[in-house]
């Protein structure tokens, strides 16, 4: 019985990594590692390169070695694993959550459905011309009221671990430039995140502070 409950807990592992391997970007073992422990798999990120391997040898992923950490991905031509019973709606419905949320949800879980955004992506292809569902993406648009601006650019990394201590209500500790031109570090509270056009606010509490300041993040 426990090993038939250990090959099972195999199989549920192995299927939620084809799951999580994107096709454009990269993921890491390390980003594997923290997305299944979300899941409640503990595995240690060199059981997960174990499996990465020999994943390898039956789908379509490529590893690429050629700086550490190694990142993994579907190949080129792949068609990827396609996950059951997404329709056209459901399809249309991620399309538009990918394109307008992905700065008002956790950067864990944006990187988590990857593989359904890829499949949306699949199910509305070309094979779906024609289909309502796919003609609704290009009939609406998000339109600024006023002069648009492009976005500042975010370092890699500073809005994932924005996103994950505001999500798991975390202290974050800061390192910033303030208006003034001052650098300045302190370890904040963070409470809420806003999204005003292009711009991305963050609310949140500075340790010692009574009350609440906005923090601009972008």
């Amino acid at each position: 019985m426990k090993q038939r409950a250990n090959k099972l807990e195999g199989l549920l592992l192995s299927l939620e990594l084809l799951k999580r391997i994107p096709r454009r970007t990269k993921v890491t073992a390390a980003e594997l590692k923290q997305q299944l422990a979300d899941l409640g798999f503990d595995r240690d990120v060199r059981s997960i390169q174990r499996q990465l391997d020999v994943l390898s040898q039956h789908f379509d992923i490529e590893r690429d070695d050629r700086n550490k950490p190694y990142g993994y991905r579907w190949k080129e031509q792949s068609a990827g694993f396609s996950l059951p019973g997404l329709n056209e709606k459901e399809s249309m419905l991620l399309t538009l959550a990918e394109q307008h949320l992905h700065h008002l949800l956790p950067a864990g879980l944006m990187r988590s459905m990857e593989g359904f955004f890829q499949q949306a992506k699949m199910t509305l292809g070309r094979q779906a011309t024609g289909k309502p569902e796919r003609e609704w993406l290009r009939k609406v648009r998000v339109a600024s009221t006023t002069q648009p601006l492009l976005p500042a650019k975010i370092e890699d990394g500073v809005f994932e671990a924005v996103s994950n201590a505001l999500f798991a209500n975390h202290w974050l500790t800061v390192d910033y430039t303030n208006a003034s031109g001052a650098r300045k570090v302190a370890k904040v509270m963070p409470l809420g995140l806003g999204q005003q056009g292009p711009r991305l606010f963050l609310v949140c509490r500075f340790e010692g502070a009574a009350s609440n300041l906005k923090c601009n993040t972008s």
